[in-house]
């Protein structure tokens, strides 16, 4: 009785699991049911608003950067003719970009502001963009999977994965190691807001007003200088150094600012956090947040250690690797790349890029 009964018990489940020709049973979004690509809850139209304002603002940088430097001054960087127009054609991209979320969002979206840049030579610009489009890539990351409507995240998953390319190019031009990693971390709306509130200056007044946290400014005092400047290296498809920027037991010294400051387009958003007593400094790199104690030398000061490890053990590869994020914090807790938000309630400042390799 019981070999004739397996067979007709896995007959029955693969009629189940096969609801059409080719088609296993599950998935989102699968059946014939015409897909609006439009935002389906107030966290869509926030987020995918947040995207509008960090296109905007790379349409604008990268335009900006072509504009402010000499041809002279390109090439005494290392960047000929050909490298120039593939910026100017990463800037055509944005516009790209910028109309596709300003079409999801509808007649609302809100319009490009006026931006401050830190940076006055080439080298720094191209460290800029690489540095931009990082926390632009990692931004959307974390809440594409998050978002209700599922026909708006698929489009946004097509433009994002350009912004990786871009990212990459940059690293190129500033010579550094084009991908030195296996996984791009995700990082939340609310760091993402706090990376990019700074550098827009003014907005139009009916723009839409962003209810994601900006957390008080981390600062880097002694980040790794991914200049090719210091590090003597141009442009080119790839440089593996001999030399990384960073290793584990690398002393990192911080400092942050107290919340309450005003930051964004207009001065209309003011910095806040809900943390307690600065502890710990949370590292987001590949597939992983890890935690190292926080030294606190004086007045919103102190420093820490780069940490080790590898992503899946001896022998895999660095965890902490190319550019990734740190900030301050009051605990520990244990989040994963899907459950990031569980630590915007500990995040005491930041975060700040830190440029690793």
């Amino acid at each position: 009785m019981f070999r004739l009964a397996l067979p007709l018990a896995i007959s029955a489940v693969a009629h189940v699991a096969f609801g059409a020709p080719y088609t296993p049973s599950g998935g989102l979004g699968t059946n014939s049911t015409p897909p609006m690509y439009a935002p389906m809850s107030d966290f869509d139209y926030q987020s995918l608003s947040l995207a509008l304002y960090q296109e905007y603002i790379e349409l604008d940088l990268f335009h900006y950067g072509l504009a402010k430097f000499s041809t002279d001054d390109f090439e005494a960087a290392g960047l000929n003719a050909e490298d120039r127009y593939l910026i100017e054609f990463m800037a055509d991209q944005e516009v790209g970009h910028a109309t596709l979320i300003s079409n999801i969002l509808g007649t609302g979206a809100a319009k490009q502001c006026n931006y401050t840049y830190p940076f006055e030579s080439v080298r720094d610009f191209v460290d800029f963009c690489q540095k931009l489009t990082r926390f632009g890539e990692s931004g959307v990351y974390g809440f594409l999977e998050h978002l209700d409507s599922r026909p708006a995240a698929t489009l946004l998953l097509e433009s994002i994965t350009t912004e990786a390319r871009q990212q990459m190019i940059f690293r190129q031009f500033e010579g550094l190691f084009p991908m030195p990693e296996w996984f791009i971390p995700a990082i939340t709306q609310s760091m993402a807001w706090t990376l990019l509130a700074p550098y827009i200056s003014s907005c139009p007044d009916n723009n839409t007003h962003l209810e994601w946290q900006n957390f008080p400014a981390l600062q880097i005092t002694n980040n790794p200088n991914a200049s090719v400047l210091t590090n003597e290296t141009g442009p080119a498809i790839t440089h593996n150094r001999t030399v990384p920027l960073s290793s584990p037991g690398m002393t990192v010294n911080l400092t942050w600012e107290d919340p309450g400051k005003p930051v964004g387009p207009n001065g209309a958003y003011n910095t806040s956090t809900s943390a307690g007593e600065a502890k710990y400094v949370a590292w987001v790199s590949q597939l992983n947040t890890t935690f190292t104690e926080l030294m606190v030398l004086g007045n919103n000061s102190g420093s820490t250690v780069q940490p080790g490890g590898n992503i899946y053990g001896d022998n895999t590869f660095p965890t902490i690797n190319g550019t990734i994020f740190i900030m301050i914090t009051d605990n520990s807790p244990y989040v994963t790349p899907f459950n990031l938000t569980m630590l915007n309630q500990h995040v005491v400042a930041g975060p700040a890029m830190y440029q690793s390799g």
